[in-house]
Order: structure tokens, then sequence, then C-alpha cells
């Protein structure tokens, strides 16, 4: 995690759990009015733990992608109250939010979102770039050497495979040690061996860097490489359940 000041000082009474590192309560979020009017959140609560690994599963429309956008602080809710690391994030400002969003979080989408222009390299240091913070170079290496991109930092986006580009992103999200990672449909664009490829850096960064992770996905042997499944329907909670032996299942 950045060593920069935080946004706000912790709110001990806004999360009692010394063990969560995201809470959420009474989440609500509606689109559009009157009889166009849809509901994508409809009062859900959850609790994500340190070093959890996270999925949130769901039909289409059923708001997991939107549960993801508001415990990231992408998107205002209409009601509720997020809180990451003890700090309640509802009320900041853009530039704050934006602030926390840069020391506390990272991102990983479908789409990749590498910039096509920069190296693998530069791609994974923009964030600190944009930060205007300077690389922990002993953590850049562990994280490159562990993700195999050693060999590819040189290379543009369009010079390495799928896989290579979306373990690039997820290096990208932890170069800057975020308190959580949040994952949209990683592996949507991937064949079946590079969604085990890119599975398998998800779990590393859980269980030797102990980071805390939340992917959305609509696959369900994906969401089963993860400790915990969370399943929406309707903008609601329906089925929170432990996926057991979940370290045991990716060796």
């Amino acid at each position: 995690m950045s060593s920069t000041a935080p946004v706000n000082a912790p709110d001990p009474s806004a999360d009692a759990s010394p063990t969560a590192q995201v809470t959420a309560t009474g989440l609500r979020k509606s689109y559009g009015e009157g009889d166009a009017e849809v509901r994508a959140l409809d009062d859900v609560t959850l609790r994500i733990e340190r070093g959890c690994f996270t999925a949130i599963m769901g039909a289409s429309g059923s708001g997991k992608s939107t549960l993801l956008h508001m415990l990231a602080g992408l998107d205002r809710l209409d009601t509720g109250s997020v809180v990451i690391d003890g700090i309640d994030i509802t009320g900041l400002s853009d530039s704050q939010l934006t602030k926390l969003r840069r020391e506390r979080v990272g991102f990983v989408f479908q789409s990749f979102n590498l910039l096509p222009m920069l190296t693998c390299e530069q791609n994974i240091l923009l964030p600190l770039e944009l930060a205007g913070q300077k690389p922990d170079r002993a953590w850049m290496d562990t994280v490159v050497d562990r993700f195999g991109l050693r060999e590819r930092l040189t290379h543009l986006p369009s010079q390495m495979s799928g896989g290579q580009v979306q373990r690039t992103a997820i290096a990208r999200a932890l170069v800057t040690r975020p308190s959580v990672l949040f994952a949209d449909e990683p592996t949507g664009n991937l064949d079946s061996a590079t969604t085990d490829e890119v599975l398998d850096f998800l779990r590393t960064s859980v269980e030797e860097f102990g980071q805390t992770v939340v992917m959305v996905t609509h696959e369900r042997d994906a969401a089963e490489r993860a400790d915990r499944i969370i399943t929406l329907a309707d903008g609601r909670i329906i089925a929170d359940e432990a996926v057991p032996h979940a370290s045991a299942a990716t060796k």
C-alpha cells in the first residue's frame, strides 16, 4: 500500500471488525425514472475479509457489476455506505475518491485497459507515475518475476499473448500494494487455458501476497477458484457460500 498520507483518518466506528477490508451496508442504486426505473441494487449488505478471494456471480442484470463499481467507489450510491480500510468513502468528493482509488484500490478489467503505445513495464508502473510516486523496485521485481513477465518488460501489448497481457494488468493493479483488488470479468475475453493461468495468478496474489481480491464473473468454474461466492439476483444477495478447499483445488 502507498506510503503517502491517507485520504481521511479511519473512522473506527464505521468498521468494527479488524478483519474486514471492505464493509458495505444497505446499498441501493437505481437507474432510470418512473416506469423505466431499474433497481440495480436493493439493500445489499456484506463484508469482504482481508486476504480473502471473493467471487460475485449472477445472471446478466443481476447487479453484480454495479455492486463491484459501488464497492470500488467508481459510481455513487443512492443510499447506503461503503467503508474501505475504515474509511467511509460514501461522502468523499470526486478528488478524494480519486486519491483513495490510487492509494488503496487496484483494478483488473475484462478488456485489459493497457495503453498500446506503452511497454509492459511502462504499463505496470503507470499508476505510480500518475500518482507522482516512485516505484518500490524490490516489490516491482517480486511481482514481475512471480508473474513471469521479466522477458516481456520491453514488449508492447500487441507483442504479447492474451495471458501475458492480463498478467501485466494484474501486475499493474498490484504494484501500488492496494488494500483490495477488484477484477471485473477478468477472464471474459480469454480461452480456457489462459483463463486457468489468470485465475492461478489471482490466487497467487491472495496466497503469497495476502492480497484481498473481489472478482465479478458469470462462470461458475472461475468462481469456484475463490474462497467465497456471493450470488446476486434482481439486485439482492440470494446466496453467500464458502468454497471448500479453494486453495487445494488450484494446485
